[in-house]
Order: C-alpha cells, then sequence, then structure tokens
C-alpha cells in the first residue's frame, strides 16, 4: 500500500486516526491499534511476507533480551555476532542470494538454478533498524525493552516501514510509552504530509514519465545530447521528489500520531561537495553506517590514511549494496567513494570562493552516478553516458527534446524552486511570521487543501505513480 494511493489516503488512513483518537490518554491501546494497523498495511499486497517481518521482530527482541542478560560475560559479543549473521542472513537470501547465483554461473559456465524469491517491500529499512537496536543494547546506547509489543511497534510502524527514515530506538522509546498528541502537532503533520504528497505525485511523477520515456526507449544509444541530458536531469529531480515527498509524508504522519522522527533530507542538491551532498541526502542511512560501520572500524581517527580509505572504500561498498543486487549500484557507490577520496586529499571542503564551480562540479558527479543507478546493467549505463556526451553520433539536439521542455518545462522550474531552501523559507514566512491575520488564517490552509485536491484528481485519473524506493 503507497501513501500516494486512494486506498491509503481515503480507507486506511481515516479509520486508524478515528480509532486511534477515541482513546484519549490510553497509550497501551493506542499502541495496539497502531500496530494492528502496521502490519494490515504491510500484509495488504504481500499477506505472506508479514511473517518476515515478524520472524525478524520476535527475533531481535530475544537477541537484545540475551544480549542484556550475558552483557558481562562473553557470551554477550557472540550473541551480537549471531544477531548480525541473522538479520544480514535474512537480506541476503532475500536480496542478494539470485544475484551472487548469476555470477557465479556467468563465472564458472554451469546454469545454476535460481531461487526467484520475491522481495518483501522495505526489508532493508526493517532489516537494519532492527539490527540497530540489538547493537545499541549491547553497546548500552539504549536500554533493552521487555515488552514485545513495542519492540514490534518500533519495527513494523507503518510511517516509516517502506522508505525510512531509518530510526533508533533510542530516539523513540519515550514516545512509544508516553508521548503526547497536540493539535499543532496534528496539523503541522498534516500540511507536512500533503507537502511531501505535493512533492510525490506533482513533481516526482511527472519527472518519472519524462526519465523512463527517454531511459526505457533508448536503451541502446543513438540519441541527441540535449535529449540524454533531459532524461538524466529528469531522474535526478524524480529521485529527489520521490523519496524526500516520501520521508516528508513518514514525518507528517508521525506527527499525526505523536511522534517526531528526524529530518531524512536538508536540500541536497545545494551541496558544493560530494561530502556535504551526503549529510544532506537520506541523512538516516549516512548516520547509520557511520555508527554500525564507518566508527566500529576505526572511522577517520586513525593515523595510518591507507586504513582510513578502507574504512570508506568498505562504507561505500556496503552502501551501493543496500541499494540493490546490481553491478550498478556497486559502481555508483565505487564513484562516490572515489570522489570522497579526492576531496580529503584535497580538502576541497575547507576551500573559500568558487562556489558556483563547486556546485557545479557536485551536481555533475551526482547527476552522473544516478544515469548509474537508474540503468539496468553497466553496458546500459555506459551507452547512456556516451550519448550524454555525443560519443554515439546522434547529435546535439531533437525535436523530441523541444517536445519535452515545452510540455514539462514547468515541472522543472518548479522542481529547481523546491531544491534550495527558498520554498521552505517561504512557508517559514507565512506560518511562523504572519500567521494569526486574518488573511493567512484562511489563505494557508486553502493552499494545503488545494495542493491535496490537486494530487487527488491525479491519482484518482489513474495518472503514473511509480515509487523509486518501494523495493529496499
Amino acid at each position: 500500500m503507497l501513501f500516494s494511493s486512494v486506498v491509503f489516503l481515503f480507507y486506511f488512513l481515516p479509520v486508524v486516526l478515528v480509532l486511534y483518537y477515541l482513546f484519549r490518554n490510553q497509550i497501551p491501546v493506542k499502541n495496539g491499534i497502531l500496530l494492528v494497523a502496521s502490519l494490515f498495511f504491510y500484509a495488504w499486497g504481500e499477506p505472506w511476507f508479514v511473517l518476515v517481518m515478524i520472524a525478524s521482530i520476535f527475533g531481535n527482541y530475544l537477541l537484545a533480551l540475551f544480549v542484556d542478560r550475558y552483557r558481562e560475560e562473553k557470551a554477550a559479543k557472540w550473541i551480537l555476532v549471531l544477531a548480525v549473521i541473522l538479520n544480514i542472513g535474512l537480506l541476503f537470501v532475500f536480496k542478494y542470494l539470485d544475484f551472487f547465483i548469476r555470477n557465479i554461473s556467468a563465472a564458472t559456465g554451469k546454469e545454476l538454478p535460481l531461487t526467484n524469491l520475491a522481495l518483501p517491500i522495505g526489508i532493508s529499512f526493517f532489516t537494519f533498524q532492527a539490527l540497530s537496536y540489538v547493537v545499541d543494547v549491547y553497546r548500552r546506547q539504549g536500554r533493552v525493552q521487555r515488552n514485545l509489543f513495542y519492540v514490534a511497534l518500533y519495527i513494523a510502524f507503518f510511517p516509516q516501514l517502506i522508505a525510512g527514515p531509518i530510526v533508533r530506538y533510542s530516539t523513540i522509546d519515550e514516545q512509544i510509552r508516553s508521548r503526547k498528541e497536540t493539535w499543532n502537532k496534528f496539523s503541522v503533520g498534516v500540511c507536512r504530509f500533503i507537502a511531501g504528497l505535493g512533492k510525490k505525485v506533482l513533481l516526482s511523477n511527472n519527472f518519472a514519465i519524462v526519465a523512463d520515456r527517454i531511459f526505457d526507449n533508448y536503451q541502446q544509444g543513438g540519441m541527441p545530447v540535449t535529449l540524454a541530458w533531459i532524461g538524466a536531469i529528469a531522474y535526478t529531480m524524480q529521485i529527489l521528489f520521490d523519496f524526500s515527498g516520501y520521508s516528508d509524508m513518514a514525518i507528517g504522519l508521525g506527527l499525526m500520531f505523536g511522534f517526531k522522527f528526524e529530518e531524512n533530507f536538508n536540500y541536497p542538491y545545494i551541496s558544493r561537495s560530494i561530502g556535504e551532498f551526503w549529510r544532506r541526502w537520506h541523512i538516516s542511512l549516512s548516520t547509520w553506517f557511520k555508527e554500525y560501520i564507518y566508527f566500529p572500524l576505526g572511522g577517520s581517527k586513525v593515523k595510518n590514511m591507507d586504513i582510513v580509505i578502507r574504512n570508506m572504500l568498505v562504507v561505500w561498498l556496503c552502501t551501493g549494496f543496500w541499494h540493490g543486487a546490481e553491478w550498478t549500484f556497486v559502481v555508483w557507490g565505487l564513484l562516490n567513494f572515489m570522489f570522497l577520496v579526492i576531496e580529503r586529499f584535497t580538502d576541497l571542503e575547507n576551500r573559500t570562493g568558487h562556489g558556483i564551480l563547486r556546485w557545479c562540479y557536485t551536481m555533475f558527479i551526482v547527476n552522473l552516478g544516478w544515469v548509474i543507478f537508474r540503468a539496468e546493467n553497466l553496458v546500459y549505463a555506459g551507452n547512456y553516458i556516451r550519448c550524454m556526451f555525443g560519443l554515439d553520433g546522434s547529435g546535439f539536439f531533437s525535436d523530441y527534446a523541444w517536445m519535452y521542455v515545452r510540455e514539462y518545462g514547468i515541472f522543472f522550474v518548479v522542481g529547481a524552486f523546491f531544491c534550495v531552501p527558498i520554498g521552505r523559507r517561504s512557508n517559514y514566512l507565512i506560518v511562523q511570521e504572519k500567521m494569526g491575520t486574518d488573511i493567512i488564517d484562511v489563505f494557508y490552509p486553502v493552499i494545503m487543501m488545494g495542493i491535496f485536491l490537486i494530487c487527488v484528481t491525479y491519482l484518482v485519473k489513474g495518472s503514473y505513480n511509480p515509487f523509486i524506493y518501494f523495493n529496499f
């Protein structure tokens, strides 16, 4: 079930909200309603896979209890190792096993049978979240939770279940046990949800039409330079508004139920280095890899630069593989690694001046990376990049390129506007500094309602509505 669907907006969410707010000041009952709703939400599309998630919940709940019980003994470390093996093993079987089988078949020349297991939605998100809980208990960075249903709600909570943000248990432990819903939280949550819905339905989905048509119709290359760049920029916009839109909706839904999640995006396309970009893009994932892989390996505190580079390489190989079981994701991760190493040696982020040039360099690398990320395989990625630089002899311009500019140019302009903090600043001026005046009190809700109605119109018409991060 997608947030940007009629079923969710007009059936699931209203029913859950009504049931939830029927019980004032009864946190255990409210938690029970949210847990049942979350399991139903996950089971909606793939009923059997809810059993996989329930097994993950129960297993990590027990492992955390054992870690806490034997923390003063060597057994705690072995229990932690077991937790890592079981969680990564679960992810490996469903997400990576066929990838390795295909590559072994290619290397040996023997055709090995594939498992053809379907991928449970959001498995990468809830697996990382569950594993972080056990690790934090081991590190004494979070208390063990003896209530199974609280752990289940933490892992299965539907707002951030299929697309994050990845939440550490210690950040919402208190909120699960004793939170307070307010009208201010709820209204801000509704506005945040609608803003995210607008990003997804009105911007991302329209960029998806352009990107998918261009990428899918020119898999063998043979397209003009301008058309290739329009497709690449469209996908760059699509993936931002798709994922950040879902994060906004998740944060908004959390606020409606009294929860506060950390931000997951902070205008990544204004970055002036790849390092800054990754401090602004998918913040919860970057933080997870730092806390649970980079720092345990020694981070950048070690004196030997070779070890620092090794640690970075491990993190970016893992980051690439986390996104998908294809070599394109590995190469995409290595591309980010390479430029992060270059920036470290050149001390790029501490250099003053040349802001525009540094931004152009950053967005050029990011855009190139998204082409590799989007491609079905490395050959496809190579053909597309050749077209971007005119190396396939197909010319510079075409009527198709002009058609996309004419029909979708307004979306590129609006998308560029919301890539910078101007949009947030405008919203702040309206809400914080002018709210209370009669005009604004009426005008702002009308704007949000208008955005919602336009989104619903698109959804009812059955407009194109893909979701890039659905299977991560």
